[in-house]
């Protein structure tokens, strides 16, 4: 996975996350906006013909909180629903 940061200040971020489509963007966001400092996460995907963006860009925007910090724990909370979940559906097996 390669990210590119597009923009960053002090409560904004945006970033480019290549080889991912819906699947992992809508996880990822819906995982930002479960914590109370980010006040909006949301991504978008153009197709070539809009300007030549083909990767997903998350923006993330944050009240009193460093964006790039939710990012990273929104990142645990996912991997750690992700290892919940495997365990739990190895254990119906």
């Amino acid at each position: 996975m390669e990210l590119r940061v597009t923009e960053s200040t002090e409560d904004e971020l945006s970033i480019e996350i290549a080889g991912e489509d819906h699947t992992f963007m809508n996880v990822l966001k819906g995982a930002l906006l479960e914590h109370d400092d980010v006040s909006a996460a949301t991504y978008d995907v153009n197709p070539e013909q809009s300007g030549g963006q083909t990767e997903p860009i998350l923006t993330i925007k944050t009240e009193g909180a460093d964006p790039l910090q939710a990012l990273e724990e929104s990142a645990v909370d996912v991997r750690e629903k992700a290892t919940s979940f495997r365990d739990a559906f190895e254990a119906a097996a």
